[in-house]
């Protein structure tokens, strides 16, 4: 029998070992107030290049696991979490990292979440932009809600604390609506850089599976026959899988999630989980 994922505990890369407890003990219990704290610890490059921090910070951004971010946090600012934090002393991360503490904090607390891999199309009027957004379970009314902690606070969205349907597209959601003539593989990718269409959305699906089996990766981690795809190289057979991993992620069809994910060319490298 295939065993269940539970997310209401930590993934290798959402666990919160060797942080001081008085720390992690401080985590709000609200799901609202937790986002709102982890909006608190991420600051994007972008924002850090206007700042001026040192050129050497910002490797930060290629940390994987939330207790090695927490970690860089307090070297940077021993300070309680639950104080407010100077943006010069946020880790620099992506959309990506935001997400990933989300998660790792709701975790802690015993609530059920996930990151999920795709693309939100709230940022630049008709694109689907690279991004990655938590979720977690309302079991009051049985549905998974997507949030956004990066923007929790600010007036881009009317509610993004629940994003609707449409502003936010899992990587398999939208591999789905490009099989199905429903978007322009064109208008969904990276911006700022060149990468966009089919590979980039191949891509997300991927990752999204990844996220779905609680291996929540870098943007840029690459494994299997992702390369080939963002190279042109791959044919029918690979968008054939890709179909397959849209259909069950979309479907939320855990035992179908986690055999997929069992195929070598779909499994996480050991060597990217470090």
């Amino acid at each position: 029998m295939t065993e269940l994922l539970d997310y209401a505990t930590a993934s290798p890369l959402t666990n919160l070992n060797g942080i001081d407890p008085t720390v992690s003990s401080s985590t709000p219990t609200e799901v609202l107030e937790i986002c709102r704290w982890a909006s608190t610890l991420v600051i994007q490059p972008h924002d850090a290049k206007v700042l001026g921090l040192p050129a050497e910070r910002f490797g930060e951004n290629q940390i994987r696991q939330a207790n090695r971010l927490i970690a860089a946090l307090l070297e940077l600012d021993p300070a309680p979490f639950d104080l407010a934090r100077d943006p010069s002393r946020r880790v620099i991360g992506t959309c990506r990292h935001f997400a990933v503490l989300s998660c790792a904090l709701l975790r802690y607390r015993g609530i059920a979440s996930r990151v999920r891999c795709g693309f939100a199309t709230y940022f630049q009027p008709g694109q689907g932009v690279d991004h990655w957004v938590t979720e977690y379970r309302d079991d009051t009314h049985d549905r998974w809600v997507r949030i956004n902690s990066e923007i929790i606070s600010q007036d881009i969205l009317e509610n993004p604390e629940d994003l609707g349907a449409g502003e936010f597209l899992s990587g398999g959601e939208a591999w789905a609506a490009y099989r199905e003539g429903r978007i322009d593989p064109a208008t969904f990718g990276v911006y700022g850089t060149q990468n966009w269409g089919p590979a980039e959305i191949r891509g997300n699906a991927v990752k999204d599976l990844a996220a779905l089996n609680k291996f929540e990766m870098l943007p840029w981690d690459e494994w299997g026959r992702m390369t080939a795809s963002y190279d042109d190289a791959t044919g029918p057979d690979y968008d054939e899988l890709i179909d397959a991993i849209a259909a069950a992620c979309i479907r939320d069809d855990t035992a179908e999630i986690i055999d997929l994910y069992a195929l070598e060319e779909l499994r996480v490298p050991a060597e990217l989980l470090l």
